[in-house]
């Protein structure tokens, strides 16, 4: 195996120190002297760990002022089907949801071919706002089959809604068939997420599905592009 630079291995002890809050965020590093006796290493070390994380966006150099670690951002694994909560459980903060919209209607033609169904046939219309803390990250639409879930409530949908459908209902979540687009938010979506309506976001179409091939969502998220990174790991086919 090789054996990692020493600039690297400061690297992933700085980031090891972000990990366990000795290095808060938004907080400023000890200064390179000081990082030097910390790690007994010399100053052109001290320099390509902190020139590697910065580049990496994981910590911002202020001219003046000193080197801070920034807010991590979420690493939306798009081949694993989690919660929104599930996402955020590897770093320190409170997830909820404002509900905006609950209401009851007649699936579209559109709708109703998202979700298997005939034009007409009702449908829950969820909208809702997730955040972080007090920070607004996400608007997600949501429609859902009514017959399949009587008894989905405004309350249940101001928290998980799998932990809803796989604890409550008994169900079981199989897949989900995601696209991603880079859009224009409409000003509603920017003034939700408090962002500049002439800045893209992604928005990210999903069909979910439960064991069976049964479509039990669809949804469409929109995303604060500073508060997210989309991972994906592709494996080569092979005859």
């Amino acid at each position: 195996m090789t054996r990692l630079p020493l600039y690297r291995r400061i690297a992933n002890d700085i980031r090891a120190k972000i990990h366990t809050g000795e290095y808060p965020v938004n907080e400023a590093l000890p200064t390179e002297a000081q990082l030097r006796e910390v790690f007994s290493v010399s100053r052109v070390t001290v320099r390509q760990a902190l020139k590697l994380l910065i580049e990496n966006n994981e910590l911002e150099s202020i001219q003046g002022s000193g080197t801070y670690v920034k807010a991590p951002k979420v690493n939306y694994d798009i081949d694993q089907q989690s919660s929104f909560a599930e996402k955020w459980t590897h770093l320190k903060g409170v997830t909820h949801s404002e509900v905006l919209a609950f209401e009851i209607q007649q699936a579209s033609i559109t709708q109703a071919e998202q979700l298997n169904l005939t034009k007409g046939e009702k449908i829950f219309y969820v909208k809702r706002v997730r955040f972080l803390d007090t920070t607004p990250i996400t608007v997600e639409e949501t429609w859902l089959p009514a017959e399949m879930f009587p008894d989905l409530t405004y309350q249940v949908m101001k928290g998980s809604k799998y932990e809803f459908i796989e604890q409550h209902k008994g169900l079981i979540i199989d897949r989900s068939e995601q696209e991603l687009l880079p859009v224009l938010p409409e000003p509603d979506i920017a003034a939700l997420l408090q962002i500049d309506a002439g800045r893209p976001i992604i928005e990210k179409r999903t069909r979910g599905y439960l064991q069976g091939d049964v479509v039990f969502e669809y949804s469409r998220n929109y995303f604060r592009p500073d508060e997210y990174r989309f991972t994906v790991v592709a494996k080569r086919h092979r005859e």
